[in-house]
């Protein structure tokens, strides 16, 4: 395996790639342990897996121009929408994949900051449903 740097990350929202919006991307998946254990198991837990869930997070550069990313993130809160996000923004293929799914656009914080601070929106999204992985 070759090493990187994040600097051409692909994330689509809604179709739409809003790459040039987006500084930090974080998608992260889990299972709920679940102890099957039994008195055959000889005082050896045998946790198996349970419900799967998953989340995204982004930091945004806030840009509140008309058509930017507060209008269109605003008219996407409180509803399910779908996602894309690689690694490059080069093709999809075995050293780039990309994972697809829908998340809840639950939140977002429009102004948030201090006297000279970057204007960033941080969100964490909860995945609606599967997350897929493809290479091609």
């Amino acid at each position: 395996m070759t090493a990187f740097s994040m600097t051409d990350c692909y994330i689509a929202i809604n179709g739409v790639d809003r790459s040039s919006y987006i500084k930090s991307v974080t998608v992260h998946v889990e299972a709920n342990e679940l102890d099957s254990t039994d008195f055959a198991d000889a005082g050896w837990t045998v946790p198996i897996t349970g419900m799967k869930s998953g989340n995204v997070q982004l930091t945004f550069n806030q840009d509140m121009a008309s058509s930017a990313i507060d209008s269109i993130m605003w008219g996407l809160l409180w509803s399910t929408t779908t996602f894309e996000i690689r690694a490059s923004n080069s093709v999809v293929s075995g050293s780039n994949p990309k994972y697809t799914g829908s998340f809840l656009c639950k939140e977002w914080t429009p102004i948030t900051g201090s006297v000279g601070d970057l204007a960033e929106v941080s969100v964490t999204y909860p995945l609606s449903g599967a997350l897929s992985r493809a290479t091609t």
